[in-house]
């Protein structure tokens, strides 16, 4: 039976399952991107003859404006996915240097999520983290997904959690005209 003063885990709370669906897909990502970089560095280079970096520094010194063409369009998707993911890797840096227990929580989420080859299961990922999170189990390794992911979450999203919010009561308490 589920308890039901308990909180929603992660794929459940509406507040932190796109930062676990962004985890989830950021493999993925990165590879797409890759992949798009690719395609475009070759069809400049079949369709312009040059490579894109030669070609646009000539571009800018001739004046020439090279809007509304599929390969802009096709540019300006892979810029939208490099902003995520620089977001991402930002936060996650950010996370890493300024939580309490950023640094335990960095390595939990790079091999879980952010490592460039996928890791077959937990077994894998628990013993990678070993030299990072001494003597941890799989319950604790799935404890403190959660809690790396809802801290993620929070430098992502912004950090609004109940217990923040009561803390904040607790600190200034609404008057009885309703305000602080």
């Amino acid at each position: 039976m589920k308890n039901i003063n308990t909180e929603p885990s992660v794929t459940e709370n509406p507040l932190y399952h796109d930062t676990w669906t962004l985890l989830r897909k950021y493999r993925d990502v990165v590879w797409s991107l890759e992949l798009s970089v690719q395609q475009v560095r070759k069809r400049f280079q079949l369709e312009y003859g040059s490579s894109i970096e030669d070609f646009l520094e000539s571009i800018y010194v001739a004046g020439i404006n090279f809007a509304d063409s599929s390969i802009e369009d096709h540019a300006r998707c892979i810029e939208r996915s490099y902003k995520m993911l620089k977001l991402l890797d930002t936060s996650v840096e950010l996370m890493r240097n300024k939580h309490k227990y950023g640094e335990s929580y960095y390595w939990l989420l790079y091999y879980t999520y952010l490592s460039p080859q996928q890791l077959r299961n937990s077994e894998e990922i628990i013993e990678k983290l070993e030299p990072h999170i001494r003597d941890i189990s799989h319950r604790t390794y799935y404890r403190k997904r959660q809690l790396a992911i809802e801290a993620l979450g929070s430098v992502l999203w912004g950090y609004s959690s109940q217990e923040t919010l009561d803390v904040l009561e607790h600190f200034f308490p609404e008057r009885e005209d309703g305000t602080k």
